[in-house]
């Protein structure tokens, strides 16, 4: 792989490690592996998707959902290496530091608009030191709390925090995670101030809210759909300004009275600055393809969530995106007083 050492070094203990491979089913275009993928070779070996985060969670689905239909339409290999840390920046920083050819692409999510105003030293930044491929999808998420809490709907929620304030417990993934960022627009919208319990990542913090062991938590319908139809959590609402196909019951939180915690957690594409624009555009062109894939639109309603529009999964309108989420967050991170350590 055409990286740095420590990604070649990486690539060779996928094996071992258990990265999921995701191979193109070639068989339908006559053995011609790079069909699609243009006269200029790319891609000719393996391509790493690196997802920042824990493996099974939100950020994870949603890439391995489209590897391997983008795969197919490069007509080449994708593996995806789960790489977290610091709230996706570990892993942001390795793919800022590949070698710009395309062959190491990182998934990432909201979280890379909100990294500049949590982290002092963060190493790279969104703008300068990455070129967009294209938006992904925008996962809606949802308030939800375990099943024996007290308070029914989303007001009583509301009062219920207030009037105990110092002990309820507000479950994250970690400082910057979606789940977080969602927490802090809650405790503004509801004018309160929670004791926060941080999780290295999605998966245990949902895991200790299923047992009891924290109040609620907000987190992307990727990753609770599955928890709020089997009746393991208590779920007030959804964060969107419409309801959710797959949880049709589910009211928005306009609807159930906290119209100020309204946020979706967009993903996007990206590689190294200075990757070659040929290549960033095939990297596009296959985004969208990927997102035009029956079996990708169907996975993606089952949790919640849709595609993106075509004209979305572009370099230019995820760019755009990029710029004017820095510039939102950026004020909400200032005005909560939160930083990363």
């Amino acid at each position: 792989m055409r990286t740095s050492s420590k990604y070649r070094a990486t690539a060779r203990m996928i094996a071992t490690i258990g990265v999921v491979s995701l191979i193109a089913a070639c068989s339908g275009n006559g053995g011609g592996g790079n069909a699609d993928a243009g006269g200029g070779g790319y891609p000719d070996e393996n391509i790493t998707f690196v997802v920042p985060f824990s493996a099974g969670g939100p950020t994870d689905t949603v890439t391995r959902m489209i590897a391997e239909p983008m795969a197919a339409k490069l007509g080449g290999k994708i593996v995806v290496q789960n790489v977290e840390g610091a709230g996706g920046t570990v892993g942001a920083g390795e793919v800022a530091r590949a070698e710009p050819d395309g062959y190491t692409v990182l998934m990432h999510h909201i979280g890379m608009s909100t990294a500049p105003a949590l982290y002092q030293d963060l190493g790279y930044q969104p703008l300068e030191s990455f070129e967009t491929v294209g938006l992904v999808t925008e996962v809606p998420m949802t308030v939800v709390a375990r099943k024996d809490f007290a308070p029914a709907t989303l007001k009583d929620l509301v009062a219920h925090v207030k009037a105990n304030a110092d002990k309820v417990t507000l479950a994250n993934a970690g400082i910057g995670a979606a789940s977080h960022l969602c927490g802090l627009l809650f405790q503004t919208a509801a004018g309160v101030k929670l004791q926060e319990v941080p999780y290295e990542g999605t998966g245990p913090a949902l895991t200790d809210l299923v047992g009891g062991q924290v109040d609620f938590m907000c987190d992307q319908t990727t990753n609770t759909s599955g928890q709020i139809t089997a009746g393991e959590v208590k779920a007030y609402a959804v964060t969107t300004p419409e309801r959710v196909k797959s949880l049709p019951d589910l009211p928005t939180t306009a609807e159930a009275g906290l119209p100020g915690l309204e946020v979706s957690v967009w993903h996007g594409l990206y590689v190294p600055k200075g990757t070659p624009q040929d290549v960033v555009q095939k990297l596009s062109e296959a985004l969208k393809a990927a997102l035009a894939d029956q079996k990708v639109i169907d996975q993606m309603g089952k949790l919640g969530t849709a595609p993106v529009p075509a004209e979305s999964a572009t370099p230019q309108a995820h760019r755009t995106k990029l710029e004017e989420q820095l510039g939102t967050w950026g004020k909400v991170i200032a005005d909560a007083g939160v930083k990363a350590s």
